[in-house]
């Protein structure tokens, strides 16, 4: 039986220097001291022979067991939900517990653990730390959240990475996402074939993927000569009062609208609860589209008419994409199809 022996101590107050408090005294990334400590010649000399001094100074043990452990039977992927201090949207939105539950059943069903993690979406070189360390064979990363260069650079140094997003120009990492132009694009014909002429949008496309069902809502307007009005178009974070934000931003810019498409569920949800406080009624006076599909969409009242995204296949593709990128296999991004799921929060009335 194999079993890690921990390290002794010489004296009771002596204890081992952990690897966030050399980064503090050298004044670098807790990545680069793994990657000195390491040998990595992506440390410049100078620097890696600083960070060895201030280690051995420090009487810091350097963990051989996990830089080698990649070289063993290492069985565990990271998966990284980065957190916007922006936004804040919390790890319990719905969206975020659906593909986690399809992550972590892709890993179980291929004989891998998960290793969950959150990080500061302003600090996203520090995903690669469990990869760093050897504590994780690849990396398995939620959202872009506008660090699409920084994502190339962590590729660029050769850290097997698999990215849940949209698919941008100049891309040198893997991205596994769903089609969200052909979302937009449903959504909002759905809408305009069910009599809506004025259509507001509920939606940060300062992100990628919101970006993408932005551009299918522009493609369906102009395909039905449907003039666009940009004050109908109205900021909105994924926070859970976020549709109540959008609402009242929209009520106060007194634009008439006859339809919201709302680029998450649970921002469609509280837009649809101001509604009704401001005794409109769903869908008579106003039709409304979600996305995502979340298991509460179709319990709400009304229930939601959504664009279902493959949260399922989408945590295959993204563990075999991963595994496959280990294995120095060609691995493609792939585009997963959107379906609209029609419900009566839409429905004709007239």
């Amino acid at each position: 039986m194999n079993r890690k022996v921990a390290p002794t101590e010489s004296t009771a107050d002596q204890r081992r220097l952990q690897m966030a408090d050399i980064a503090r005294l050298a004044g670098v990334s807790t990545s680069t001291v793994s990657r000195a400590l390491s040998g990595s010649k992506l440390v410049n000399e100078e620097t890696r022979n600083r960070i060895a001094d201030l280690a051995r100074s420090l009487n810091y043990t350097i963990n051989i067991g996990a830089q080698n452990l990649r070289l063993k039977q290492n069985r565990t992927v990271a998966v990284v939900v980065p957190y916007d201090n922006t936004t804040r949207q919390h790890l319990s939105d719905p969206f975020f517990l659906s593909i986690l539950g399809s992550l972590a059943d892709a890993l179980t069903d291929r004989g891998f653990d998960m290793l969950l993690s959150r990080v500061d979406s302003e600090q996203l070189d520090s995903i690669s730390l469990p990869y760093d360390t050897g504590r994780a064979i690849g990396v398995i990363l939620i959202g872009q959240w506008r660090h699409h260069d920084q994502l190339n650079k962590i590729t660029a140094r050769g850290v097997p990475i698999v990215v849940w997003g949209a698919q941008l120009e100049r891309q040198m990492y893997i991205t596994i996402g769903s089609d969200n132009v052909a979302g937009g694009l449903l959504a909002t014909e759905h809408l305009i074939q069910n009599g809506r002429k004025k259509i507001a949008f509920f939606g940060d496309v300062k992100l990628p993927e919101v970006a993408s069902r932005f551009a299918g809502y522009q493609q369906a307007l102009a395909a039905h000569q449907l003039p666009f009005d940009a004050q109908l178009v109205v900021p909105a974070s994924f926070l859970e009062n976020g549709g109540n934000i959008a609402m009242a931003e929209l009520t106060a810019r007194n634009v008439e609208y006859d339809a919201l498409f709302c680029c998450s569920d649970l921002l469609a949800m509280s837009a649809i609860n101001i509604l009704r406080d401001q005794n409109k009624l769903v869908p008579e006076d106003v039709a409304v589209v979600g996305y995502d599909d979340i298991e509460l969409a179709r319990y709400f009242h009304p229930p939601l008419t959504t664009i279902r995204q493959p949260i399922q296949t989408a945590g295959l593709a993204l563990v075999d994409s991963l595994l496959n990128i280990i294995d120095q296999q060609t691995v493609t991004p792939q585009l997963l199809p959107t379906e609209l799921i029609f419900r009566s929060s839409s429905a004709v009335t007239k």
